[in-house]
């Protein structure tokens, strides 16, 4: 009999054809990241790239240095010595590089438009809720204006007050009167009352 290997012990494994099959991560750590072929790069740092290209290739900057460019290229090639030219009549090399930048061009506006867009979508949403809660502000005020012009047709103002005042006043005048008119009636009728008495 050859030696004995240690078999090492099992781990409980729970039942079930999945759960055999299934690989188990620690959550506790992160994961390591995964190998790729293809090369990483910052989506938004290459995106404010591609708006800073665009920017400048929609300035006039651009356009007078590309047509100084161009003209010192073809004066080049068609003035020099046949010896020094390096691209000859058709322009072909120039033409090349032209389709080059045109179609390098071309994707790093679509993208800057692209993150235009985004960013004109999000402040759309920003200014339709600030206008919601405007709107909600709006009616919540005028729900409160209401209910204080409610409230203030059942307060007593002033001018109410001033004229209940006069009208009681009035009354009280008026009782006085017919109280002063009544005693001096009273007075007059009291000593012939008395004379009728003593006889």
């Amino acid at each position: 009999m050859g030696p004995e290997r240690e078999t090492p012990p099992r781990e409980r494994v729970a039942s079930g054809a999945t759960a055999a099959t299934r690989a188990r991560f620690r959550l506790d750590q992160p994961r390591p990241p995964r190998r790729r072929l293809v090369p990483e790069w910052d989506p938004d740092a290459f995106g404010r790239l591609s708006e800073r290209i665009a920017r400048f290739l929609g300035t006039g900057r651009f356009i007078v240095w590309m047509t100084v460019v161009i003209i010192l290229w073809v004066v080049w090639n068609v003035a020099a010595p046949i010896g020094l030219r390096f691209d000859q009549y058709p322009f072909i090399f120039l033409t090349l590089a032209l389709s080059l930048q045109a179609s390098y061009a071309a994707p790093l506006i679509l993208l800057a438009q692209n993150r235009q867009d985004d960013r004109d979508r999000v402040n759309l949403e920003q200014d339709r809720k600030q206008n919601e809660r405007s709107i909600a502000d709006t009616e919540y005020l005028t729900r409160e204006i209401a209910a204080l012009r409610v409230g203030l047709g059942e307060v007593a103002t002033r001018d109410w007050i001033r004229s209940e005042l006069q009208d009681a006043l009035r009354e009280l005048e008026e009782r006085r009167g017919d109280r002063r008119a009544v005693s001096g009636a009273a007075a007059a009728d009291g000593p012939e009352q008395g004379d009728q008495t003593d006889r």
